[in-house]
């Protein structure tokens, strides 16, 4: 019998020559509790595609029923995200328009495809014009993708793409666990997924019960890095599940932080700014931090210096 080590660094090298897992392969990575390992493998992969840089981006969120008050907008935001479920398309129609007059150069992102394919009444038809009139009225990144809400998903990225529109991310909605397993599989079956998403957040946007712990949360950042080879980015969001586990979770996959606050509480200087704080965070784990937008445009170089 051939150890479990041994089995585990034959799969890992399948990855890294960018061989197709077969069933036996995948079974192998989810069943084993080698963190290390699995983090390992994962970093490595990741470096592939990123080598030492982490991106970052600093979001301001706008909920709709905010979204005609005009206030002016943090010089740190990167991304202004329209938060909360429009009662129609007209409504989310309003809202982006409203928020993009005072937005600037910033975009202006927003909404969950399956709200709004809800206001379209799930009809490819009306979701398509109600993508178009988001995208005329200044919208450039439908927020979120929920996976488990995905039941036939080609002909919506199809939708997507003749819209002009793309998605920040696929979520998992609340999955963790072995529950999350499927959904990282399926994700690796879209074939044209890339085209329209540029990363997966596998951690759950909610708090689950029972609550997950690291080591699982961890684990499942590893898988997504180790199973999604057909989406560029692992995104973890700071605002939810804070520095120390994002910082961590760089280290087994995650190349992106997502939902850095725009602006902080009074009293705090600059060092102690969540850009600052994040900046810091990625340095300590190893890598290169480098400043985006909401579109997935490097703001900064990886030596700190401002893009004109």
């Amino acid at each position: 019998m051939v150890p479990m080590g041994e089995e585990l660094a034959a799969v890992t090298g399948k990855i890294a020559d960018g061989t197709a897992l077969d069933e036996q392969d995948v079974r192998l990575l989810v069943g084993t509790r080698d963190l290390l390992a699995l983090g390992t493998a994962a970093d490595d992969a990741r470096r592939r595609r990123h080598a030492d840089r982490v991106s970052f981006v600093q979001v301001l969120d706008v909920p709709m029923d905010t979204a005609m008050v005009e206030e002016p907008l943090p010089d740190q935001a990167g991304e202004i995200r329209v938060t909360g479920r429009p009662e129609s398309v007209a409504a989310a129609v309003s809202a982006v328009r409203a928020v993009v007059a005072r937005a600037g150069a910033v975009p202006v992102t927003g909404f969950t495809l399956a709200d709004l394919q809800g206001v379209s009444g799930h009809e490819a038809g009306r979701l398509g014009d109600a993508l178009a009139e988001l995208r005329d009225a200044g919208l450039a990144v439908v927020t979120e993708a929920v996976v488990e809400k995905l039941t036939n998903p080609e002909p919506v990225f199809e939708v997507l793409r003749e819209s002009g529109l793309t998605l920040g991310c696929l979520t998992l909605g609340d999955a963790v666990g072995e529950t999350a397993v499927p959904l990282l599989r399926r994700i690796a079956t879209w074939d044209s997924v890339a085209t329209v998403c540029r990363s997966v957040a596998p951690l759950s946007r909610v708090e689950p019960t029972p609550p997950t712990t690291g080591y699982s949360d961890l684990r499942q950042v590893a898988l997504a890095r180790l199973l999604v080879d057909n989406i560029d980015s692992i995104q973890v969001d700071w605002t939810r599940h804070g520095p120390k586990l994002a910082q961590v979770a760089l280290t087994v996959g995650a190349d992106d932080v997502d939902a850095v606050p725009a602006v902080w509480p009074d009293g705090l200087g600059q060092r102690r700014s969540p850009r600052e704080e994040v900046r810091r965070n990625i340095v300590a784990a190893g890598f290169v931090a480098v400043r985006r937008n909401g579109c997935f445009e490097v703001l900064d170089s990886p030596d700190g210096a401002a893009r004109e």
